[in-house]
């Protein structure tokens, strides 16, 4: 949506990179999209819908190739990859605190130093203003420039708490947790008749925790519905991808994600509550 928003007010072209039946991007594609007239490229590290893991280096080296500049959606990343913005050479990288067990209303933008200098704030007010007179103003440096008013505080400080967390786990022990109730939950998933799994769900290899998949001809609401009355927690809808639902040719999914909390046992009781919603519905 902001980039449909940004290309009717500046009167630029929005290219779309197609994808395959199971979800993955069409790399091969994307060198006929990219020209010397290309200024961005934005994609998202990891699917919220699919848990599909993008080879966002590759992407991000060709895309310089053609002097374009690549924003990086990473709301999945933080919370199940070790990340490394320097390595990857992106010029920008977003992500949220909600999505890394902590607040919501407060996130990052990464930006490298020389081009987050040259850009002009977005946002007017207290802090970001170096000198004002009747005539003039001249900004503080980044990266307060970009912070006007009061911050959320409390959202900052609860979030270090949130990244203490992870970074006392260990990014790899909860990948490599979250890996293997991946495969328990396919394996499981698999068994149910009528059932349709979108994606890859059978190569975990590039692959967070993230399954989504529908039941029957059943309306993902009803089963959400009934799942949630079962005790199971599951995303219905078309999770913030409609264009995505409109590819499946269905209206929405039923997602899960795992966390670093879920245990083998909540898999269990998921399957068998999947099978009642199936014996409910069905009936």
């Amino acid at each position: 949506v902001p980039w449909q928003v940004l290309c009717e007010k500046k009167g630029a072209i929005l290219k779309i990179i197609s994808i395959y039946e199971n979800g993955i991007l069409k790399l091969k594609d994307l060198e006929f999209l990219l020209s010397q007239r290309t200024k961005i490229v934005s994609i998202s590290h990891i699917s919220n819908v699919l848990g599909i893991i993008n080879p966002v280096k590759d992407i991000i080296k060709k895309a310089h190739k053609y002097g374009a500049l690549v924003l990086i959606d990473g709301a999945q990343v933080p919370s199940n990859l070790d990340l490394d913005v320097q390595d990857l050479n992106v010029d920008f990288y977003v992500f949220s605190a909600h999505k890394m067990y902590g607040p919501t209303g407060i996130g990052i933008l990464y930006g490298k130093k020389k081009i987050l200098e040259k850009l002009y704030p977005y946002q007017f007010g207290g802090e970001m203003v170096k000198e004002v007179s009747f005539n003039q103003t001249t900004y503080s440096e980044i990266p307060f420039k970009f912070e006007a008013g009061t911050p959320n505080i409390e959202g900052i400080i609860v979030w270090g708490f949130a990244i203490d967390f992870i970074k006392e786990i260990g990014i790899s022990n909860i990948q490599s947790y979250k890996k293997k109730l991946l495969m328990y939950a396919v394996k499981c998933l698999r068994s149910i008749n009528g059932i349709q799994l979108y994606g890859t769900p059978y190569d975990i290899s590039e692959k967070s925790g993230i399954i989504s998949f529908n039941l029957n001809e059943l309306h993902c609401f009803d089963v959400g519905s009934v799942l949630d009355r079962l005790g199971i927690a599951v995303r219905t809808g078309h999770l913030c991808a409609q264009p995505l639902m409109n590819f499946f040719k269905v209206s929405g999914m039923i997602r899960i994600s795992f966390s670093v909390y879920n245990t083998f046992k909540e898999i269990d009781c998921l399957f068998e509550s999947i099978l009642k919603a199936k014996k409910i519905l069905l009936r």
